[in-house]
């Protein structure tokens, strides 16, 4: 169950790091038929907890909180910075967060589960999360990370690492990409979905879980393309060559590829196929439906096509992928 959220702030805490755990789980959309959370903050250290950008946040030194957790998340922040690179990042949160690390290793003995977000994973680190476990940071401070923590093998190339109940997250974005995904993985992609829709970002990036990235797919604010993309997303199981789909478009075939690649970062037949990889996905979760039948919904026509596809996209088989997040509920 996800139901406490915790996150406890270091001093020189990042605004965007915490906000992105404060938007996911912190902020009531129960009128959506969205669960909500009891969602805390707590100062990790005994002292005022001051941001980078510095203002301070008033929050209570309250560790016993993390001992009811389900989740921990660890946002960027820290005192130390790390000479060699250049830029401010937190190596160890210092001996004043020894209490809080003492906490994270017990949370995980316990069976809760820890996250953190971009530079967080050094505090992870620090408890000795990490050891013998894949994990991920900022690309920027991934080799210091490998260095400080020689044990953990750290993968540069990646939006996040699950390695349940440890998770780990790139820098800014990419801690979306994991709060949404924990989600996922807990309740379903009812529930993530919906976040994501609410926060308007995509449900999930190119990546997915612990995969590969080289141009993740980026969210399309007021994209001109917008009512066209919606209707290629309502019809799936349309054929909808680049012809087709540019006649509705008002554009030549070579016009909207042109312009579906600059708003998308991707081409039509890539941009489609992922579309239909992500409604595989829920039905798998949420459906009794054969993969066969999956295939024909969302257009792929065959188990085989949706395979090639699923495994691109998610590292993994549609069947893999259904014993692992298959829900409860059955579609009618």
């Amino acid at each position: 169950m996800l139901e406490n959220v915790v996150v406890p702030l270091l001093p020189m805490t990042e605004a965007f790091e915490l906000g992105v755990a404060c938007e996911v789980f912190g902020f009531d959309r129960s009128d959506d038929g969205l669960p909500t959370y009891d969602f805390s903050l707590v100062a990790a250290v005994d002292e005022p907890i001051r941001t980078r950008f510095g203002y301070n946040i008033d929050v209570p030194h309250d560790l016993d909180a993390l001992d009811h957790a389900d989740l921990i998340v660890v946002t960027a922040g820290g005192t130390y910075t790390a000479e060699d690179t250049g830029y401010q990042c937190s190596t160890r949160p210092g001996a004043g967060a020894d209490p809080l690390l003492e906490k994270l290793r017990a949370a995980v003995d316990r069976g809760a589960k820890v996250a953190s977000l971009c530079t967080g994973a050094f505090v992870l680190g620090a408890a000795g999360l990490l050891d013998g476990r894949r994990c991920t940071t900022h690309w920027r401070h991934a080799a210091l990370l490998a260095k400080t923590y020689p044990r953990a093998t750290v993968d540069p190339d990646v939006l996040y690492v699950d390695e349940d109940p440890v998770f780990t997250s790139a820098g800014t974005a990419a801690g979306i990409d994991l709060c949404l995904h924990i989600v996922r993985k807990e309740q379903g992609s009812r529930v993530a979905n919906g976040i994501a829709r609410r926060m308007v970002v995509p449900p999930h990036r190119d990546g997915g879980q612990a995969q590969y990235v080289c141009v993740p797919l980026a969210p399309i604010p007021d994209s001109s393309l917008g009512p066209v993309l919606d209707w290629m997303t309502a019809n799936l199981a349309v054929d909808l060559t680049v012809a087709v789909v540019a006649a509705r478009a008002g554009m030549s075939p070579r016009t909207f590829a042109r312009r579906f690649l600059a708003e998308t970062g991707a081409t039509p037949a890539r941009w489609l196929n992922d579309q239909r990889v992500l409604a595989a996905q829920n039905l798998l979760e949420n459906s009794d439906l054969s993969i066969d039948a999956i295939a024909d919904r969302v257009g792929f026509h065959g188990g085989a096509a949706l395979r090639e596809h699923f495994v691109r996209l998610r590292c993994t088989t549609p069947q893999a992928y259904r014993r692992t997040f298959r829900t409860t509920v059955s579609a009618s």
